[in-house]
């Protein structure tokens, strides 16, 4: 089993920045892939960005150009820079890990960005 932990939500307003992180813990051996998802109320749980560890990266193109995702293999902890936020990137975030054909997640972090 593989727990996820993140932190680093919030209120800000449009423009800002965030950076949220997610703390892998148990058993976190090949874990494949880390990313992150969101969703915002009354629609489904969509992709933002994904970094395996070899390093590939796929981002939503919503998102390019203004998320950044990271990873410290070491610290089994991803981490999403998120700049020029918009209204419509609010939403729960969710981390996400996948560990052979197993994909476990946080609890969310809510993102609120204001006009």
């Amino acid at each position: 089993q593989v727990q996820l932990v993140e932190s680093g939500g919030g209120l800000v307003q449009a423009g800002g920045s965030l950076r949220l992180s997610c703390a892998a813990s148990g058993s976190t051996f090949n874990i494949n892939r880390m990313g992150w998802y969101r969703q915002a109320p009354g629609k489904q749980r969509d992709l933002v960005a994904i970094i395996s560890n070899a390093g590939n990266i796929n981002y939503a193109d919503s998102v390019k150009g203004r998320f950044t995702i990271s990873r410290d293999n070491a610290k089994n902890t991803v981490y999403l820079q998120m700049n020029s936020l918009k209204p419509e990137d609010t939403a729960v975030y969710y981390c996400n890990a996948r560990q052979f054909i197993n994909d476990y997640w946080g609890q969310g972090t809510q993102v609120t960005v204001s006009s």
